[in-house]
């Protein structure tokens, strides 16, 4: 496994994934999904394993999978009642207009160009998404924000700063000129917070943070 597991209990796992790895399986590459399935098969001659969520290709950080269906059914409530609290990191090339904000906009996939488009108003079809960020630091490598999305629409956090003129370090999609990793870009889910499904006790996990030269130059 290319990854490290931050939790593993009878009933899921949470690991911190890297960038450049896809979640769901497909027969073309490998994934989340594939390694994962690997390691439970090392344990259980038929393992069970269901997708809770997803982190873009280009993002890395915690991701939780369920390893039993009733696990997978209370996650997924928890996600639709918005009980699940996610914590992004990312590094931005631009200035915030703010030291914090939130950011509230109308938003609508373009599935031929695999891009998330925002409207200020209400547009047929659109979904209104909206996130909280704060930056927290600031060098010559760029800017530190922590953010906190409110929804979890596609592409949402890299559309919303992109929009307000902070497109994401690396992510040229959506505006960012400055060079990074391949398959990569400076976003980071770093913490994620929620009812563990079998206990029903209050758990928070942390991602560190990838270990290159322009998360390095922030000391957290």
């Amino acid at each position: 496994m290319n990854f490290e597991i931050l939790l593993e209990t009878s009933h899921f796992l949470i690991i911190n994934k890297p960038h450049g790895l896809i979640v769901e399986q497909n027969p073309w590459e490998d994934s989340v999904e594939s390694q994962v399935q690997k390691h439970l098969a090392k344990t259980s001659k038929k393992p069970y394993l269901g997708i809770v969520h997803r982190l873009d290709r280009v993002t890395s950080g915690a991701l939780i999978l369920a390893k039993k269906k009733s696990a997978l059914k209370n996650l997924n409530e928890q996600f639709r009642l918005k009980k699940i609290q996610k914590t992004y990191l990312s590094i931005v090339g631009n200035e915030p207009p703010n030291e914090k904000a939130i950011l509230k906009n109308w938003l609508k996939k373009d599935l031929k160009n695999k891009k998330a488009i925002l409207f200020s108003d209400l547009q047929k079809g659109a979904f209104e998404c909206s996130l909280s960020y704060e930056k927290i630091a600031s060098n010559s490598v760029g800017h530190l924000l922590k953010i906190k999305p409110k929804t979890g629409k596609f592409h949402q956090i890299r559309a919303q700063l992109s929009n307000i003129g902070c497109p994401i370090i690396g992510d040229e999609k959506y505006g960012s000129k400055i060079f990074f990793l391949k398959n990569s870009v400076a976003l980071h889910a770093s913490e994620l917070a929620f009812k563990n499904p079998q206990t029903g006790t209050f758990t928070m996990v942390k991602a560190p943070l990838p270990k290159n030269v322009f998360w390095n130059s922030f000391t957290l």
